[in-house]
């Protein structure tokens, strides 16, 4: 690839994106037609937008025997967008009565700390996100060929500046690099049914940039993933990052940030040239400069990745293809200046926040372990009542987790016993009723609403982890931190492929298991054994825990472990 941008034959969806003018397309069309799906350049057009098309697999036969249009059940997945994860209590109250009213009933949080709605009809589809425009969130680019919503650790520790600065960042690259189509407000916001306004019939200016001003007219080539960190806590899990921003603090103060580029992991196993990639550490920049690297990378991607071939269109494969010295110096070209080398700032720990903590300040913040992030009420189990209790008497501010889970923030000394009292009033372990091994873990949706997904996840994993729960505790290990990330395809949106267990959906009933990645997210895992049907899942890890319980070095976590000892050791060792 040149140093200058070719014209090259896009895909299909690079030219809807250029036929849509500026993301509208046909939408305004098809809300009103009265069909419960979409068009397929619609479905492109409406990711930007915060939206998915989904339909209810567990029912398909069921919607085809009943004749439904299409042939399946559809509706829509909405996800908020919450930079650093942080929203006020009168806005999740919000976001609970749209899962009552118009969804499934249920609320996700998701691994990049935002919300997600299933379950809603097309035909709700502007009022659930005129609503949670009305209480000051947005759902616009949570999804799409854009900057995504922007991770950071989110404990609120007031003891020195630099949370608040990471938060505070976090909130400026969203806005700095949010789509600026008029589209958005003009589709969902306004009483107008056509939405025919600025930009009718589609098509672009002349200068493109002149309503997009980073973006232009075809956005980038592929989602692109933001995230930012400190080196005590890499709970935003910046390597898994197409940027990712670690602090670099001088006298508990914010001085700037190493910036780390090229992480990604969605892959195709059927294509050879799809991988997953840690970022690599790239440069300096500083608090003054870091947005300005941070477009300039994002303007270097957007000129330069590939738009023929949405497989390898991620950052990762651009850096993969030029080297990492040759992108940089495009990077300082579009900077307009020379990057500085990195700083002395390695990241040393993950801190997941739960637990009973106090901020620095004289109050406190909980951070409450939500297995696998689905707020719902089933049976005794009631969290979405009692969070709707909580917002409503307590009315903390609130910060979602990179690991799905709740923290409930600024709680006066006396909001203690009254927040633990509500929880388990409904039925709501606290964290500390959890083992290790299930607080550690995490988990895509998969089915039955994801249409990529080849296994279950969600659904499944907390099976799996009650069976390891009962090996750990045989074997004395239950006071073991590791990470546990399950997804029901390959495309890795729990981040399995820097955990320490990762399990990978590969193809019905059927997951591939990695070991060897890391807590702290700066290295892969590998593949330890392909194809494990699900309920040999437990089976298969539980040699593997024997050995180290044996053979371990003094303090040596379980990632540690089977990176210092390889593959082939365990297969030698671990025979089931």
């Amino acid at each position: 690839m040149s140093d200058v941008a070719e014209e090259v034959e896009v895909n299909a969806v690079e030219a809807a994106k250029l036929a849509s003018g500026f993301l509208k397309g046909e939408i305004p069309t098809e809300l009103a037609n009265g069909d419960p799906f979409w068009s397929k350049d619609a479905i492109a057009l409406l990711k930007h937008h915060g939206t998915y098309e989904q339909d209810d697999r567990d029912h398909r036969a069921d919607a085809k025997k009943a004749g439904a249009p299409g042939g399946k059940y559809f509706s829509m997945m909405i996800r908020t967008a919450l930079p650093g994860g942080r929203l006020s209590s009168d806005q999740l109250l919000t976001e609970l009565d749209l899962c009552d009213q118009l969804g499934n009933g249920t609320l996700r949080i998701t691994t990049r700390q935002g919300l997600q709605l299933h379950g809603v009809l097309k035909s709700n589809l502007k009022e659930t996100i005129a609503r949670i425009n009305h209480a000051k969130m947005t759902t616009l680019a949570a999804c799409g060929d854009v900057n995504r919503n922007v991770m950071a650790s989110p404990v609120p520790m007031k003891h020195d500046g630099v949370y608040d600065e990471i938060h505070a960042l976090a909130d400026r690259i969203a806005v700095h690099l949010r789509p600026k189509t008029p589209a958005y407000y003009e589709l969902w916001l306004t009483n107008d049914e056509t939405g025919e306004k600025t930009l009718a019939g589609g098509g672009a200016p002349a200068d493109p940039f002149e309503i997009e001003p980073i973006y232009g007219a075809a956005y980038l080539p592929r989602k692109f993933k933001i995230a930012i960190g400190i080196p005590g806590d890499n709970s935003a899990d910046v390597y898994a990052q197409d940027v990712g921003l670690v602090a670099v603090c001088e006298n508990h103060q914010v001085v700037g940030y190493n910036v780390i580029v090229g992480g990604g992991f969605g892959v195709t196993p059927s294509a050879a040239k799809t991988f997953v990639a840690v970022g690599q550490e790239m440069c300096y920049a500083s608090a003054a400069d870091v947005i300005d690297v941070v477009t300039a990378i994002v303007k270097v991607q957007r000129d330069f990745g590939n738009r023929a071939d949405r497989k390898t269109a991620r950052l990762k494969y651009l850096i993969h293809d030029w080297g990492l010295d040759r992108f940089r110096q495009k990077v300082e070209e579009y900077f307009g200046g020379e990057l500085e080398p990195l700083r002395d700032a390695p990241v040393t720990a993950y801190n997941d926040g739960m637990g009973w903590h106090e901020q620095g300040d004289g109050r406190w913040f909980y951070g409450l372990n939500v297995e696998n992030g689905r707020i719902k009420d089933e049976g005794d189990y009631r969290l979405k009542t009692a969070l709707r209790e909580v917002c409503t008497q307590l009315a903390p501010p609130l910060r979602l987790t990179p690991h799905q889970s709740i923290l409930f923030c600024d709680l006066a000394a006396e909001d203690r016993p009254k927040l633990e009292g509500i929880l388990r009033a409904h039925g709501v372990p606290l964290t500390e009723d959890f083992t290790n091994v299930r607080r550690w873990s995490i988990a895509c949706p998969a089915l039955p609403y994801c249409g990529l997904a080849v296994t279950e996840s969600e659904r499944y994993l907390p099976t799996i982890i009650t069976q390891l729960e009962a090996e750990l505790t045989a074997l004395g290990l239950e006071d073991e931190i590791f990470t546990t990330r399950m997804t029901g395809c390959p495309n890795g949106c729990a981040r399995p492929y820097n955990a320490e267990v990762g399990l990978v959906g590969k193809t019905k009933g059927k997951y591939t298991v990695l070991l060897g990645g890391s807590r702290l997210g700066h290295r892969l895992n590998w593949i330890y054994q392909d194809l494990v049907p699900q309920d040999q899942v437990a089976a298969t890890l539980t040699p593997v825990l024997r050995y180290f319980k044996s053979a371990r070095q003094n303090g040596e976590s379980f990632g540690d472990f089977c990176f210092r000892v390889g593959k082939d050791e365990l297969l030698a060792n671990c025979s089931a």
